[in-house]
Formats: C-alpha cells, sequence, structure tokens
C-alpha cells in the first residue's frame, strides 16, 4: 500500500507474503459459485488471479507513526515458529520491510494484536538462546484481556483454537507469541473501551476469534481503521455474510461485519484490512444490503 497520511500520523505497511492464496469455495462455507463469479468479474483485478482461480491475499503489518509514538499493528507470522507449508513464509521480507521503514526493533513503543491467530501475532518473539523473548523490548503489547484468556486457556487445556487448525502448530501460538511478552512484563491485558490515547482505541467485532478488536486511529478530524481479519477478501464487502473457514464463530463474525460496514459507509472512514492487497486502503460505499470496497489509488 501506498502510505496514508491522516491529520498527524502517517500509516504504511510491512508486506510479508503476498500473491495468490486460496480459492473463494474453499475459503467461504457459504459461497455461491454464480454469485461469487458475478462480484468477481466487476470486482478490481487486484484481487483475484483468473488463471488460478485464487484470491489475492496479503499478510502485512501496519506501521502507525503519531507525534508521541511508533506503533505496529498485527506482526505476520514471524521467524523460527516452525510451521510447516504453506505458512513457513521466508523471514527475510518482512525483515527487509522493517529495515526499508527506516525502523530498529528498539523504535517500537507499542505493539496492538487486533487478535491472536498464527499470523497476526508472530513477530512479537523472537528465538534467542533456545528461548522465545519479545521482539521489541522497548515495547508495550497490547492484548485484549479476553482473547487472551481463550488462548491461554485453550493451550494449557492441550487445545488448538478453532482458526489455528489449518495450520499444524497453531496450539503453540500462546506459548511462543503471548505468553513471553506478558513473563516479561511488556504486556498489556485491555478492555474493550481501552485508548492508547486521543488518536488510538480499540472497537470490539467478535467473531473471527472470540474477542477480535479493530485498531481506530484518528488525527485532526479524519479516521482510519484497522480492521484485522474482520473481512479477508473484497468478496465479504459484497456478501457480508460469508465468513471464512478460520472463523470462531461464523454467524457473530458476519453480525460484527455487517454492522461495521453500516457504520463505515460513506462517512470517509479510511479502512486498512491486513489481508487486502495493494493498494489496501479503501472506503465503503452503501449499495442496498450489500457494500463497495473502493480503494483508495
Amino acid at each position: 500500500m501506498k502510505q496514508l497520511s491522516i491529520g498527524d500520523v502517517t500509516i504504511t505497511s510491512i508486506i510479508e507474503r503476498d500473491g495468490p492464496w486460496r480459492k473463494p469455495e474453499d475459503m467461504f462455507p457459504a459461497y455461491d459459485p454464480a454469485i461469487g463469479k458475478r462480484h468477481l468479474a466487476a470486482l478490481d483485478p487486484e484481487v483475484f488471479d483468473p488463471a488460478s482461480g485464487k484470491m489475492v491475499i496479503t499478510y502485512q503489518t501496519f506501521v502507525v507513526r503519531t507525534p508521541k509514538h511508533t506503533i505496529l499493528i498485527d506482526t505476520c507470522t514471524g521467524e523460527d515458529k516452525g510451521y510447516p507449508a504453506p505458512m513457513d513464509f521466508p523471514k527475510k521480507p518482512w525483515l527487509d520491510g522493517f529495515a526499508a521503514a527506516g525502523l530498529r526493533f528498539g523504535d517500537i513503543d507499542y505493539v496492538f494484536c487486533t487478535h491472536l491467530h498464527i499470523d497476526h501475532c508472530g513477530w512479537n518473539t523472537v528465538l534467542r538462546g533456545g528461548k522465545w523473548v519479545p521482539t521489541f523490548a522497548n515495547a508495550k503489547y497490547i492484548f485484549h484481556k479476553r482473547e487472551y484468556a481463550a488462548w491461554e486457556d485453550a493451550a494449557k487445556g492441550g487445545r488448538t483454537p478453532y482458526g489455528n487448525n489449518p495450520a499444524p502448530g497453531g496450539g503453540n501460538i500462546w506459548r511462543y507469541n503471548c505468553e513471553p511478552v506478558v513473563a516479561a512484563g511488556q504486556a498489556l491485558l485491555v478492555d474493550d473501551d481501552y485508548a492508547l490515547d486521543d488518536t488510538l482505541w480499540l472497537t470490539p467485532t467478535p467473531g473471527h476469534s472470540p474477542c477480535h478488536c479493530c485498531v481506530n486511529i484518528r488525527s485532526r478530524g479524519q479516521h482510519a481503521v484497522v480492521v484485522g481479519d474482520l473481512m479477508h477478501h473484497a468478496l465479504q464487502v459484497r456478501e457480508p455474510g460469508w465468513s471464512t473457514i478460520f472463523d470462531w464463530d461464523q454467524d457473530q463474525a458476519a453480525r460484527s461485519r455487517r454492522k461495521f460496514l453500516g457504520d463505515a459507509a460513506g462517512t470517509g472512514r479510511f479502512v486498512l484490512p491486513i489481508h487486502f492487497p495493494h493498494p489496501t486502503t479503501g472506503l465503503i460505499e452503501a449499495d442496498g444490503e450489500r457494500f463497495h470496497y473502493r480503494f483508495v489509488r
């Protein structure tokens, strides 16, 4: 994505992986091929690869620079986690992107995780001397307290939280990416109404995970929101009821998505979904009971 500026804030992207990824019929249990074909023909060409029949899915971190703080929102899959294919992404693209953004690990003040699936908290930690330690030594990490508790409970009970099942090794997410941050005293376990300051605050959007949150960013009257996995693809803007195989509660995810889209439509609010390809940032427009996603180019 190109850099987005709102007021005194800039938002940029660090890409870990992009390109064709999954066929829509494999992603959305409610997918209707006839309806999907019609939508895909009308959507922006960046979001679908006709040759493979796969949606284009990007894995990225957003860097938010405010006058006070440098913040990461979601941290992709990370390194040395031992994930098998297809989640064994090479680490170099993300590290190169981090350096290209002019950043060092010590520059990060806060890390926000919209939720705790493997591709949103992986760079939270790195392996040093056989031990997982926080990657960003000077940062506080923002976890929703009930989201954290759900994954902690599942890990201690020997269960893999649903939504991580498609990637073997998902049961280690809390132990590798989250517990070490708390043990190091760098975590803030927060409620639904958490606000860092006047610039950043959370909105609960449960369903994809127990306490999935969006991260709002506001400056000088402009508003952007990082929506995490509230939607994975532009098809879900046209069909808000099409939840994914990765959702913890598909019905709740659809309700959260529809409410968000209804609230955002026509407001000029910039929307930043983690998995939408370049140019990523978009605006929502109402279209009866459906919506349009308009890329900001």
